[in-house]
């Protein structure tokens, strides 16, 4: 595991962005395309427009990006709260990624629907690599989740299904959110964490007892790829 330490979440946004960027710039010169899970949440926001702006925007090789999402509320595309909406905001829309190679998880069908179809897509694309996503942007909520893994959820212990969905009775909503199996299998994960309301649970999450019904973030554990962390001194304080 590599932690990365900054002062605050803008110098974490930034030093994120570069490392991004370099990871692929250098992945393209040995591949045709790189294939990036993309996380909602506020600290992605901004380091969305910063990969929208220059020099990134003209650093990278857009066209042969292929983005998905890592998890998704089953909420209208236009809503605030649905993530690919943010990412389109943020990022999407300012760069030239083909339309056919950004992968929504749709809301307009049954979240299980949803699922369903995402599984698929991803069967299409990882079933004959030797890893799945060149990399997984992740965040963790201040009760240790990370994706739509939640405290206490059986999906946290999924390892057959790559994608499902399940409802959320905290929210009273469903959520649709990739597993620990596919994710596990990147080549690359990086958590993006901010904030002193962070501090406790990644202190559970790094040095804590094993316990992922109560941090499921702890079940992100990359099996022949590389985990960072890029925190600021507020999350980290407990460290």
């Amino acid at each position: 595991m590599h932690l990365h330490k900054f002062p605050n979440a803008d110098a974490l946004s930034n030093a994120a962005a570069a490392w991004i960027t370099d990871y692929i710039v250098d992945t393209l010169k040995k591949q045709d395309r790189f294939t990036i899970a993309l996380s909602g949440g506020s600290t992605p926001y901004k380091l969305h427009t910063i990969l929208a702006a220059s020099p990134y925007k003209e650093k990278i090789d857009w066209s042969k990006l292929h983005i998905f999402w890592g998890d998704e509320r089953a909420v209208p595309f236009e809503d605030s709260r649905n993530n690919a909406k943010m990412a389109y905001d943020t990022l999407l829309d300012h760069v030239s990624v083909p339309v056919d190679q950004i992968h929504v998880m749709r809301t307009d069908i049954s979240p299980e629907e949803s699922a369903a179809e995402y599984e698929t897509i991803l069967h299409r694309y990882f079933d004959k690599t030797a890893t799945s996503f060149d990399l997984v942007l992740l965040g963790m909520g201040d009760d240790g989740h990370t994706l739509s893994l939640f405290p206490g959820t059986p999906v946290v212990h999924e390892i057959e299904k790559w994608c499902v969905a399940f409802f959320l009775k905290a929210q009273d909503m469903f959520r649709i959110t990739i597993t620990k199996s596919i994710t596990n299998k990147a080549a690359k994960i990086a958590f993006l964490t901010t904030g002193a309301n962070k501090a406790n649970a990644l202190k559970q999450v790094l040095e804590g007892a094993y316990n992922p019904d109560m941090y499921p973030s702890q079940e992100i554990k990359p099996v022949n790829g590389e985990l960072h962390w890029f925190v600021d001194e507020a999350a980290a304080v407990q460290l």
